[in-house]
């Protein structure tokens, strides 16, 4: 039996730089049995943190997301419905089928001036009093408004939407997260029932409610919801880290953000460049093997769990040269950051949108913008990657 490493054992070094320990797994082989910081003692899962095998398993149909295919049943997918991080073709198929449509090249264009004025908007608020924490001021309010515009979600929804997010994808607890799926699936439930009954409203959720495939198929009310909350939770939270750490990387990188003052055009080397170097996905969501099978020599028995390590894999330096050194000149091409395969990340334009938009306009409003303090601690668990808080000044 495969030893098991207990990444609890490393602490709080872990949470505050887990690509130190990354990097010391990755120098030992590709694929490893590892304990979870916070679960259950007994809880063992593999993780693959080679760049080619994370690229490779990734798009490997015989690591389903399904976990029902290999017996096991989870609580959260029964509170909120099964979406696309849940399901396997064919069903994954006609899911995906049924909403990319909104999420093309041009509808996301066409959110680029609603983008543009939301941001404008969270500045002139926050510009005038001279310091902030850009996550509460700018970097998570950013993203949700526009989700929750997007979805029609009630203004007066809005906080206690994101309180019920934060503690779904970060929880403080295992009660606590639960406790945050149950609410957050009564929710859903209720908004999609009151939208069923206003008739249509023009947002995209009206659009899920109401959209018939040629063949007549339509989302199940359980689908929707599932659809609905992969929507919201994943079209902001990632979004949010991921403005936050470019800034952190720029203000903790000074050669960097002068080049990008120099050249507001880096803007998009900065985005590709901080989904490499710390993308807000820290691993991807558990896959699991159908039936037994190896990985870079690895024997994975089936049933087992799989986490794909994305922060690990685009810091290879069998990828990736000098891998730890934060380039906005690099080409980053090929990162994993969306992931890679069928489920790679449906928002990743808009994301890429607003990350822009965002960090293009703070830049040229606030040009003297500096850290104001050190940052909040980095959020709990090994889904996402950013800081509760950031502190700025300018």
């Amino acid at each position: 039996m495969t030893d098991v490493i207990d990444l609890e054992a490393f602490g709080e070094e872990f949470r505050r730089d887990p690509y130190a320990v990354y990097a010391r797994l990755r120098e030992r082989g590709p694929v490893h049995r590892v304990h979870p910081p916070g679960s259950d003692a007994t809880y063992a899962t593999w993780l693959v943190v080679g760049y080619e095998e994370a690229r490779a398993a990734l798009a490997d149909p015989r690591l389903v997301k399904d976990g029902e295919r290999i017996g096991a049943i989870f609580l959260d997918e029964q509170l909120v419905g099964k979406h696309l991080l849940v399901t396997d073709p064919p069903q994954h198929t006609r899911l995906r089928a049924l909403v990319s449509r909104a999420f093309t090249g041009r509808r996301v264009e066409e959110l680029r001036p609603r983008v543009q004025r939301i941001t404008d908007d969270l500045l002139d608020a926050m510009l005038p009093r001279g310091r902030a924490d850009l996550v509460e001021s700018f970097a998570y309010p950013l993203p949700l408004t526009v989700i929750c515009e997007l979805l029609g979600v009630p203004e007066t929804d809005r906080v206690a939407f994101r309180d019920m997010s934060t503690e779904v994808v970060a929880p403080t607890s295992e009660q606590s997260g639960y406790e945050a799926f149950v609410r957050l699936g009564a929710y859903l439930t209720e908004l999609i029932e009151d939208k069923r009954c206003a008739g249509p409203g023009g947002d995209l959720l009206d659009d899920l409610i109401r959209t018939t495939a040629e063949d007549g198929d339509r989302l199940s009310p359980e689908e929707l919801r599932g659809m609905a909350f992969l929507l919201l939770i994943a079209g902001h939270e990632t979004t949010v880290n991921l403005i936050t750490n470019a800034v952190h990387a720029l203000l903790t990188h000074p050669d960097q953000l002068a080049a990008l003052r120099a050249d507001p055009d880096l803007v998009d080397g900065v985005v590709e460049e901080t989904l490499r170097w710390e993308g807000p996905v820290e691993n991807a969501t558990y896959r699991y093997a159908v039936e037994p099978l190896e990985i870079a020599g690895v024997a994975i028995e089936k049933g087992a769990p799989v986490l794909v390590g994305l922060a690990s894999a685009d810091r290879d330096a069998l990828r990736y040269e000098d891998p730890d050194r934060y380039d906005v000149h690099r080409d980053p091409r090929g990162h994993l950051a969306f992931g890679h395969g069928i489920h790679y990340c449906l928002g990743a334009p808009l994301a890429r949108l607003e990350a822009r938009t965002a960090l293009r306009s703070l830049l040229e409003r606030a040009p003297d913008l500096s850290p104001d303090g050190p940052p909040g601690e980095w959020l709990p668990g090994m889904l996402i990657r950013g800081v509760r808080s950031l502190p700025v000044r300018w």
